[in-house]
């Protein structure tokens, strides 16, 4: 089975059900700052692009949802673009001419402020 994280299915449920109620709803795509265990190192390119959930609230603004790891999304979530659904934030979107086939290598680090790099 795939993993929740890389299958956009699970936001797709949630803003499909906020909708049918009426609900102003984005989906959100970003990166997702992960930390070590307590005297680990932090491993190079294992922060992961990530995406969540935006609704509406007329009190409070856009209020984003986590569903992938059942919370409210905080400093560790770092948006890079909203729209209506996964096709309108693709991280990779294009045509490719040629022959072969073409597998796009990706490695991210999130570091925050306060760390800085090695």
């Amino acid at each position: 089975a795939a993993s929740p994280r890389r299958v956009p299915g699970l936001r797709h449920l949630m803003l499909a059900c906020l909708r049918s109620r009426g609900l102003a709803a984005r989906y959100v795509s970003g990166y997702l700052l992960t930390r070590p265990p307590p005297g680990q190192a932090r491993l190079i390119g294992a922060d992961a692009s990530h995406a969540w959930v935006s609704v509406y609230c007329p009190v409070n603004g856009w209020v984003d949802f986590d569903p992938t790891n059942n919370l409210l999304p905080a400093l560790e979530h770092i948006t890079l673009a909203w729209g209506r659904d996964f096709s309108d934030v693709s991280p990779l979107r294009g045509v490719i001419l040629g022959g072969g086939s073409h597998d796009p290598q990706v490695q991210v680090t999130v570091l925050p402020l306060d760390e800085g790099p090695a």
